[in-house]
């Protein structure tokens, strides 16, 4: 069986050694993207290891799609978003994970789905953040998600 990369960065963050985290909350890990061609694109990691929304509990999926609209609306207002874009796939991770991409009207195509960008922009180098860059916007969700009452 192929080793889920989800659940080893959630093991990863378990033994303090993901510098994206940014906080946990009950059902997931929210995490800074790898590649910021999105300025503020974050990730919700689910903590059960399923691969569609309908094999959880009915009161856990409840409780992580509420967790996942509310670190969305802290990206959007962190970020200063004009427009969310929140996509379940699986497809290549087939463990539950949001991508909240924060969208803004100066993008080049701020009507595409994200998945339009071209793959060598938005994961170049250049969009990684820098250790200082990666603080920061850590440090700007966490306030905003504290600010929010999400966490303490």
């Amino acid at each position: 069986m192929e080793e889920c990369l989800i659940c080893s960065r959630i093991e990863d963050i378990k033994a303090g050694n993901n510098p994206y985290l940014v906080a946990e909350l009950e059902t997931g890990y929210i995490v800074i993207g790898d590649h910021q061609y999105f300025k503020g694109y974050t990730l919700f990691l689910c903590k059960e290891h399923v691969s569609e929304l309908h094999l959880l509990d009915p009161m856990f999926k409840a409780k992580y799609l509420v967790e996942m609209s509310e670190v969305a609306e802290a990206v959007q207002r962190a970020f200063g978003a004009d427009k969310m874009n929140y996509e379940l796939l699986g497809n290549g991770d087939a463990h539950l994970h949001w991508h909240l991409f924060p969208r803004r009207l100066s993008e080049p195509n701020p009507r595409h789905p994200v998945w339009w960008t071209n793959r060598e922009e938005m994961y170049a180098d250049e969009v990684r953040p820098t250790e200082d860059e990666l603080a920061e916007l850590k440090r700007v969700l966490q306030e905003e998600l504290k600010r929010m009452g999400v966490v303490q």
